[in-house]
């Protein structure tokens, strides 16, 4: 179907208004008096034989019909963007901003590391990364991808697994020399557990073995919302911690903490996965940062593969 001016009109009108919420807000946005943006939207309307908008004294408000046509153009004008893009400029000529969000830890850790490889690849972007250890809200902060550890219950996202996430228990040698090395998970009311109280955080400790499982409820006299913090008390005899083995790989490997209850998994454990709005047409900038990290950990997990490099 040819798309006229006069549709394009009408059309634009209709975003601008779902944007700004007003006839004179969008009118500003347009350049046009808000007696035009209102007419074109009265066409738009009398073509299409339903009320996109409810309109009163005080407000103005889309209709259900209204949303959801709001919403396909949206999406069709996100695509026409991204095609005008991709003639424009290819591979390593990719423009724009490019806003990623990834978990504190494992992020600094293994990511930002690697990051530089891409960013080296597509010289015309402007990336932009948010460590955090909470989840961001990808669609109301703007963020084209992020990386998540654990559950997904964002439905409004679409969701790459990269790898499996296994949370493991760990504690330095001297600790453990002098306390004990727990034998069953029963035995770890007897030991100081470090319980991170960050965001992404649990207050129970659901391990499973074969057929049994158990709960432990971490107790302790230290505790913190940062990681690191607490990664460091348990390589200084602190106590037992329990993260991701992506986190404690290097200490397990170099000998500064051991792995504790080794036969025993924890029930939590999920995958560590890549998503991004679910808009139907991602940007090329989006598109080709999933596929650089889907091949950065297609030959592996890169906390495994140091373990053997």
């Amino acid at each position: 179907m040819e798309l006229d001016q006069g549709r394009a009109d009408e059309y634009s009108a209709l975003l601008a208004v779902a944007r700004t919420g007003s006839f004179n807000a969008a009118g500003l946005a347009l350049a046009r008096h808000p007696t035009i943006v209102s007419k074109r939207i009265a066409a738009l309307e009398r073509r299409l034989g339903v009320r996109l908008l409810e309109r009163t004294t005080r407000r103005v408000r889309l209709t259900d019909v209204g949303a959801r046509l709001t919403d396909r153009l949206e999406n069709a004008a996100a695509a026409i963007f991204e095609a005008e893009q991709e003639a424009a400029a290819s591979g390593s000529e990719l423009r724009g901003r490019l806003r990623l969000a990834f978990p504190a830890a494992m992020g600094r850790q293994w990511l930002a590391p690697a990051l530089p490889d891409f960013a080296h690849q597509y010289p015309g972007l402007n990336i932009e990364v948010d460590y955090a250890e909470r989840f961001v809200d990808l669609v109301g902060e703007g963020f084209d991808a992020a990386v998540r550890l654990g559950t997904l219950g964002d439905s409004r996202l679409i969701a790459r697994k990269l790898a499996d996430h296994r949370i493991v228990l760990g504690a330095s040698p001297g600790y453990l020399e002098r306390r004990g090395t727990p034998r069953l998970p029963k035995d770890l009311a007897a030991h100081n557990l470090l319980r991170y109280t960050g965001p992404v955080s649990s207050p129970e400790w659901k391990l499973r073995k074969g057929s049994f499982s158990e709960t432990v409820l971490p107790d302790g006299n230290y505790r913190s919302n940062d990681i690191g913090a607490l990664l460091e008390a348990a390589r200084q005899g602190i106590g037992i911690v329990a993260f991701g083995d992506w986190l404690m790989s290097r200490d397990f490997e170099n000998g500064a903490l051991v792995q504790v209850l080794s036969d025993w998994r924890f029930l939590e454990n999920e995958g560590i996965y890549l998503v991004r709005p679910s808009r139907e047409f991602a940007p090329a900038r989006t598109e080709a940062f999933i596929r650089w990290m889907t091949a950065l950990f297609a030959s592996g997990v890169p906390w495994h593969r140091s373990e053997s490099d």
